[in-house]
């Protein structure tokens, strides 16, 4: 049964002709563990995908790296022939060499060809909505990845081009080669490092996907003391804050459960005021 639920976080434009409802999925969990093979029960995790596109989610956020190879073909499993509003996102530019270890990037052209190119066969598309290069790699001059990519798109393979764990001054470079319609950094409610990057997004119609959404709800009286009062979970009070905290912020929360995302994508409809924003943002 279809049910918009992740409607209630309004929508937001990828690159002005995309638009999708501003809750997504990450889905780099149903992977196995250590983001590593593949998941212990495989139709669990594909009836998660499933059920996150019953409920309204039209933002699906993967990786080459992740499994590896695993996302992307759980992805299509379960989602092929894909809605025609689903808007998948993948990545390319990290390695994923074994469970629980560093992910090194590589960002050179040659295998940012040969990973595209697998997750195109992998995603059963022939065009990619978004493709983000998943780090910068110092080995590399990021002209050279971010021209790859341009090269793909002017081929008709990627439809538009995002970026991931990018500063500003990377963001600036890469926009001088190409339009970037999306940046995916680590941000949460612990750790605000890219804060001035959301602001910069909401400035200037950039999307910005927080990985990492949720973190230490726990140990946090002030989500716990929301939760209380909205009768939900910390991790939906956590997701609301995100959702009211810039226009530009489009979370992907991950799982490979189908409770865990129903329970994710409710939040969607939890309207917190600006001055629990508020006192969420400061930390009180």
């Amino acid at each position: 049964m279809s049910e918009n639920v992740a409607a209630a976080a309004g929508t937001i434009d990828l690159g002005g002709d995309l638009t999708v409802n501003r809750l997504g999925f990450g889905a780099m969990r149903i992977t196995g563990d250590g983001i590593w093979g593949y998941p212990k029960d495989r139709e669990e995790a594909k009836a998660t995908l499933r059920r996150a596109v019953e409920m309204g989610v039209n933002f699906i956020d993967t990786a080459d790296s992740y499994g590896p190879d695993v996302s992307e073909i759980l992805i299509a499993e379960a989602l092929h022939p894909y809605p025609e509003d689903l808007i998948i996102a993948t990545k390319g530019g990290k390695l994923r060499p074994g469970p629980f270890v560093r992910w090194p990037e590589d960002g050179r052209p040659e295998h940012l060809r040969e990973v595209l190119e697998g997750s195109l066969r992998k995603l059963r598309m022939e065009q990619i909505p978004l493709y983000q290069l998943h780090a910068p790699d110092e080995n590399v001059p990021l002209e050279d990845s971010i021209g790859t990519l341009l090269e793909f798109k002017e081929q008709g393979k990627i439809r538009h081009i995002g970026v991931s764990n990018f500063t500003e001054e990377q963001l600036r470079i890469a926009q001088r080669i190409t339009p970037i319609v999306s940046i995916q950094n680590r941000f949460n409610i612990d750790d605000r490092q890219s804060e001035s990057i959301v602001d910069l997004c909401e400035q200037e119609q950039i999307a910005f996907i927080p990985w990492a959404p949720i973190s230490n709800v726990e140990g946090n009286p002030a989500i716990q003391d929301l939760a209380q009062k909205y009768e939900a979970t910390p991790h939906q009070i956590v997701l609301a804050w995100m959702l009211a905290r810039s226009p530009a912020i489009l979370p992907i929360p991950g799982t490979g459960s189908v409770a865990h995302v129903e329970e994710n994508t409710k939040a969607a409809a939890i309207k917190l005021t600006a001055a629990e924003v508020a006192a969420l943002s400061a930390g009180n």
